[in-house]
């Protein structure tokens, strides 16, 4: 999903190797997060869904903009082809399928990165959090969006720290996974459906990644869902 990054150098390379005097031409996403544009395969049928072919025919007929959401509206297609592809391959059923979906829509689409919308969503997200922060100072297990979700990795001083008020307040909370006790130089998460709480590590949560989390469900609420 980051084959289109708001980057412009990538912008402007992939542009330039976009040439409409070429043949038909693909842009491939590479399981290391680069792109490539290229030819596309020879083999018929191909061992992958292609993606949208002579994406550089238009190029010079359309403003720059405009055909770059075009391109990118065409890569989340594609995208969602492979990740369709390996799940009917590897025979998910219904369950494995609903999560690998729901894994994706957690993440913005290349045509959201690429117009801009994934960075206001992110803005609106940042307001509700605020919001949800200011909310939760009176309850002893803050909301998935609190600040106090996300505990800071390192103790701050005394004007940027956890008092000792806060650890007093979170000192009894165990890691649903580990059992172990509240830090607060840890990362921790809440699970939104038994309001449980873990250490990032335990569950594989990194603060980076939780920014896109909206509603968090631990491994054992997802196993359950999950079950027919």
């Amino acid at each position: 999903m980051q084959a289109l990054d708001a980057n412009i150098i990538d912008v402007e390379d992939f542009y330039q190797q976009c040439d409409p005097e070429k043949e038909n031409l693909c842009l491939y996403g590479l399981p290391n997060e680069q792109w490539e544009v290229n030819l596309p395969a020879e083999e018929v049928p191909p061992e992958l869904p292609e993606p949208a072919l002579g994406i550089n025919f238009a190029r010079d007929g359309m403003q720059e903009k405009d055909w770059l959401s075009l391109v990118a509206v065409h890569s989340d297609a594609w995208l969602l082809s492979v990740a369709f592809y390996f799940g009917s391959r590897f025979g998910f059923d219904k369950a494995d399928r609903k999560r690998l979906f729901n894994m994706i829509n957690e993440l913005p689409t290349v045509f959201e990165v690429v117009t801009g919308a994934a960075k206001k969503q992110q803005k609106e997200k940042s307001s509700v959090s605020n919001h949800s922060s200011n909310k939760s100072k009176s309850n002893s297990k803050p909301g998935l969006e609190s600040q106090e979700k996300y505990p800071k990795s390192q103790p701050k001083d005394e004007d940027e720290g956890f008092d000792e008020e806060e650890v007093e307040e979170h000192g009894e909370t165990l890691c649903g996974a580990c059992g172990e006790n509240y830090a607060s130089d840890e990362f921790w998460i809440c699970c939104d459906i038994c309001e449980k709480w873990f250490h990032g590590k335990c569950v594989k949560i990194t603060p980076a990644r939780a920014e896109h989390i909206k509603h968090y469900k631990c491994p054992s609420c997802t196993n359950k869902r999950a079950r027919p």
